[in-house]
């Protein structure tokens, strides 16, 4: 399984409409993408950033595919219908990445905490 994630980054004259992403943009891909590995998406809007100041993304989809190759199938296929669509909701030109999982601590598991130099009485 691969993660693509999509990200919108903001700038001072970005637009996002986010009704019609929801509305439209969302069922397209499910529909073009279902036979071609879609497994599940979902769908992050940026709201604030600690401290303040300016948002990075618009938006991050994370779109979760069988496979990289189902994923480069169904765009080679639709890619041109999906690039044609994103001009009614955004002006930004969206970053794709291909992901995979690099691990997680299991539910309710902390990892430890590595010693520093002055708790070990090494100094290593």
């Amino acid at each position: 399984m691969v993660i693509v994630t999509v990200t919108y980054p903001t700038s001072p004259a970005s637009r996002f409409d986010f009704d019609y992403y929801r509305s439209r943009h969302i069922p397209l891909i499910w529909s073009l993408f279902r036979d071609y590995g879609l497994m599940d998406a979902r769908f992050i809007r940026g709201v604030a950033i600690p401290g303040g100041g300016p948002i990075a993304y618009h938006l991050v989809a994370l779109l979760s595919f069988s496979s990289a190759d189902a994923f480069g199938r169904g765009g080679a296929r639709h890619g041109d219908e999906i690039g044609a669509d994103i001009a009614n909701f955004t002006n930004v030109t969206p970053i794709l990445q291909i992901n995979e999982e690099f691990g997680a601590p299991e539910p309710g598991h902390t990892p430890q905490a590595r010693p520093s130099k002055s708790d070990d009485p090494a100094g290593v």
